[in-house]
Order: structure tokens, then sequence, then C-alpha cells
């Protein structure tokens, strides 16, 4: 929301009124997947679907950021996203790769 990821379930809908909403949705430009999306594709970091959307949006928001990041700072920027499918080596390998690709 405006360019900071927020919990969809704790934002009221007064608080989103006339604010910028972008969903996982909103990154493919032109029918092409951003680096985050494609990444998570190519190291297999999607499992059940529950969480991916979260992890894509908090992902890009952070390479948008800081395109190079440490692990440290990956596991803070998704530390508000659960998995209990990947065990997340896989989602942070993905958004590592995302970062090597990233040019926004």
């Amino acid at each position: 929301m405006n360019g900071i990821p927020v919990c969809s379930c704790l934002v009221l809908i007064s608080q989103a009124n006339e604010s910028e909403i972008v969903t996982s949705e909103g990154l493919v430009k032109d029918g092409k997947l951003n680096p985050v999306q494609e990444a998570f594709l190519d190291e297999g970091a999607v499992q059940c679907g529950h969480c991916i959307p979260g992890m894509i949006v908090s992902a890009s928001a952070l390479l948008m950021r800081n395109p190079n990041p440490s692990v440290d700072e990956i596991r803070i920027a998704l530390s508000g996203n659960l998995c209990r499918c990947t065990g997340y080596t896989k989602i942070i390998a993905a958004v590592q790769r995302a970062a090597k690709n990233w040019s926004h």
C-alpha cells in the first residue's frame, strides 16, 4: 500500500481509501512476470500458494529499496509472511536470484 508492504488482513478499508494498492498480479507488466515471480518459479519456491503472493510482494518491495540485500535483510523483509511448506531455503534463494536480475 503506497509502496510499503502491509498485512492486508490488518488494514481497514478506510485506511486504504485513495491509496495505491499493488498485488502480486499487479507486478506483471505487459504480460511478463517480474524478476521475483520468475525467480520463485525457477527456484521451486512455490509450494501450496497461500504465502506466495505476500512473499513476492514483500520481496519486490525489498528489492525496490535495496537491490542487493543480505540474507538477513531478506529474512527481515519476509518476516511478516509465514510459510509452512518450504522451510524458507528456496524462498531466500529465489529472492537472491531475483536480486541478480533486478532492474527496476
